[in-house]
């Protein structure tokens, strides 16, 4: 399990071993989930006031907004575990 700390923007970081998922917010069923979730106060967001380009979903049931896309906080994770190659096996995956 991994249990590094990735930095998602604007000096917020959150530990990859509590991410279940990390989704574009721009479906309408994510808006929903976000929207509920900013009602109950279980809505973390880190985005600043900028546009959100990624929902991570904790298994705490938080969920956090980030103004990165979720391609480049899984590419600053590989960084800092020292994977050069990963964006590489990510494009290989989508085919």
């Amino acid at each position: 399990m991994n249990t590094e700390p990735v930095h998602i923007g604007f000096g917020n970081i959150i530990n990859m071993s509590k991410v279940i998922a990390m989704l574009s917010p721009k479906q309408q069923p994510i808006k929903r989930l976000i929207q509920e979730a900013r009602n109950k106060g279980i809505l973390i967001d880190a985005t600043h006031a900028r546009k959100a380009k990624a929902a991570i979903f904790l298994d705490t049931g938080y969920i956090v907004l980030a103004a990165i896309s979720p391609e480049a906080i899984v590419g600053r994770l590989a960084a800092s575990c020292g994977e050069t190659d990963f964006k590489s096996e990510v494009d290989e995956e989508e085919r």
